[in-house]
């Protein structure tokens, strides 16, 4: 059985192996000059493997299509596998409180040089710096994958080329476009686990680098229609971090609609009323103080002065004197910091994208095309964008080992 594996990524490198492992003779075609490359780059080249618990929990992370789909994937590669193929060899991990599972010391490059060991191991053919341009059918059954003109005949095809985020990392959307070819419904691309641009505004140059740390970020359209719990990081050009990412891909497609307002809860564990009355007690022991020496305990000191001025409160202003109203819209811009309107989200920026080859086409038991015999397709290519905390690359493992299965029996 001779399998093609188009594709390097974290779909690509478990596909290869389980083929290889199988008995397959496999060939792994990757356009960059290295494997994995997506992987390098994901947790901020820590290397978010995967998420903790129990298999449920993290299909239910999935929009529900999605989850449907991945399930028998998940369960036949399941996160305790990836993690164990790891460790086996060396890699120490452990798992935050959120359920993320991170390296401790190593980093990203240990966990593909790890992965690469396994495709050493099994014989995988890697060609590095391979564009592959094309697929070959005769009768509705792949043939062959077209690289620098030529035809690199297969008995099988698994397609695991990413969609079209971060395209310097490989991922440019080419596998979209030879299975549409091949006559593939493709959903449209959407931004999704990216950075949120901002409308421009003075502010975002000085914020820049600055935290707010566990708040909850909202997304409004009229009424909020989305939030997410986590770190919050200020760019030049709006927002980034876990809440940024988490709420991106709703953001999007609502931006289709109209315009969408961000804000901050920067306190979700207090409420109003107990945060009034901390400002009121503090303010009775400290009448001298300026207010602001209340919020710099809370809040980085850069951002001290805006919240002030969000609240119409004079950075002057002692306690003392220290109003009803004034102490409300303080606690108020505490609770409902507004960020202003959203400007765009960039697709080419974001970990991962949604959209891609329609679900609907492809049979989950096994990955193989339902329109084209002995075409498998794992990964992102695949209409599944899960949300922040390792769901992304448990799914592109967990298909990638049932299409590179598949592709052999």
């Amino acid at each position: 059985m001779n399998v093609l594996v188009v594709g390097a990524g974290a779909a690509g490198i478990i596909a290869a192996w389980r083929a290889a492992s199988l008995g397959a003779r496999v060939t792994l075609l990757e356009k960059t000059p290295r494997i994995g490359t997506k992987i390098l780059i994901s947790g901020g080249g820590k290397c978010n493997i995967t998420h903790d618990g129990p298999l449920e929990e993290l299909i239910r992370a999935f929009r529900p299509n999605e989850g449907r789909f991945i399930r028998p994937s998940c369960y036949r590669f399941q996160n305790k596998e990836i993690v164990e193929m790891l460790t086996s060899r060396g890699l120490s991990v452990y798992t935050r409180p959120d359920g993320r599972i991170f390296p401790v010391e190593q980093t990203a490059k240990d966990v593909v040089r790890i992965l690469r060991s396994y495709l050493d191991e099994v014989g995988v053919e890697v060609r590095l710096d391979t564009p592959a341009s094309g697929l070959k059918t005769d009768d509705n059954a792949i043939t062959a994958v077209e690289v620098a003109g030529k035809e690199l005949a297969a008995d099988r095809v698994v397609l695991t080329v990413g969609g079209s985020s971060y395209p310097n990392s490989g991922t440019t959307g080419d596998g979209w476009k030879w299975c549409r070819e091949l006559g593939h419904a493709i959903l449209k691309p959407r931004a999704a686990l990216a950075p949120i641009y901002m409308n421009a505004d003075e502010q975002w140059a000085s914020r820049s680098g600055v935290s707010l740390r566990d708040c909850v970020l909202k997304g409004r359209q009229g009424k909020e229609f989305v939030r997410w719990r986590g770190d919050l990081l200020f760019t030049h050009h709006g927002i980034s971090g876990p809440t940024a990412l988490g709420i991106s891909r709703e953001v999007t497609e609502r931006l289709e609609l109209g315009s969408v307002t961000l804000e901050v809860d920067i306190l979700p564990d207090k409420s109003f009323e107990q945060l009034v009355q901390e400002l009121i007690a503090y303010g009775a022991q400290h009448p001298r103080r300026h207010i602001g020496s209340w919020l710099e305990p809370l809040v980085p000191n850069s951002l001290v002065p805006e919240l002030l001025a969000g609240a119409g409160i004079d950075s002057t202003s002692f306690f003392a004197r220290f109003e009803r109203k004034a102490r409300n819209r303080l606690v108020e811009t505490l609770k409902a910091w507004q960020l202003g309107p959203v400007r765009t989200i960039p697709l080419e920026k974001g970990e991962v994208v949604a959209g891609g080859v329609s679900l609907d086409e492809v049979d989950p038991q096994s990955m193989e095309s339902k329109l084209v015999r002995g075409l498998y397709l794992a990964g992102e290519v695949l209409d599944i964008a899960g949300p922040v905390g390792g769901y992304n690359l448990q799914a592109a493992f967990a298909t990638g080992y049932v299409a590179g299965e598949s592709a052999v029996n």
